[in-house]
This record gives structure tokens, C-alpha cells and sequence, in this order.
């Protein structure tokens, strides 16, 4: 049974920075594609980053484009998210997710099979 389990979040302020961690407990990473999602409270979840397995090819949503980095690390079966200059609005709940084999839709949280239970990220102005 595939595990995630993500750590890093905190209270931080506006400008400040952060690093999720994602790791995962299965007997192999290989062939995950990984996603992190956000939830905040009252609104609907959505895709922040994602990253492919092999040539690591990643996407990132608008809002955070240019402010966060995923990253993986494959021997460490660990999964990451560099937060840079983080405001309010990327207050939220950040979930780590995987999906194992053919994952098309990277964005779509319905694509993938496991979740971590989440780490709160708290942005004050």
C-alpha cells in the first residue's frame, strides 16, 4: 500500500519562502507521476504543481508560475515544493498526490490514485 506522507508547512510571512516535502512509502516510486494540490478553506482544490516520472517534465499552474519549483528526488522516493515570495492568497492546505502509470491529465485531481493527508501553509500579511 502506497503511503504519502508531506511535511514543511507552517505559518510564514508574505514574501517568505517554504519547502514541501512529499515522501513516499511504497516499494517503488518508479512510473509516479506526482502532483501537489492546495485546498483553501471555502474553496474548490486545485492543482499547483505536478511532475512526471522519468524526464521529470513539470507543469505549474498560473497563480504560482514563476514563484514555486517541484522537484523530485527518485533514491529518496521523495517529492518537493519550493515556495518563493509566498502572499496570503497561497494560504491553503497542500496535499502531495500520485499516479501511477499513463497520467494525462496532470491537473485533474480525480487522476490520481494516492493523497497524502496534507501539511497547512499560512501566509500573513
Amino acid at each position: 500500500q502506497v503511503q504519502l506522507v508531506e511535511s514543511g508547512g507552517g505559518l510564514v510571512q508574505a514574501g517568505g519562502s517554504l519547502r514541501l516535502s512529499c515522501a513516499h512509502s511504497g516499494r517503488t516510486f518508479t512510473g509516479y507521476t506526482m502532483g501537489w494540490f492546495r485546498q483553501a478553506p471555502g474553496k474548490e482544490r486545485e492543482v499547483v504543481a505536478a511532475i512526471s516520472w522519468g524526464d521529470a517534465i513539470t507543469d505549474y499552474a498560473e497563480p504560482v508560475k514563476g514563484r514555486v519549483t517541484i522537484s523530485r528526488d527518485n533514491a529518496k522516493m521523495t517529492m518537493y515544493l519550493q515556495m518563493n515570495n509566498l502572499n496570503p492568497e497561497d494560504t491553503a492546505d497542500y496535499y502531495c498526490a500520485g499516479c501511477k502509470g499513463l497520467c494525462p491529465a496532470v491537473r485533474i485531481g480525480a487522476s490520481y490514485d494516492y493523497w497524502g493527508q496534507g501539511t497547512q501553509v499560512t501566509v500573513s500579511s
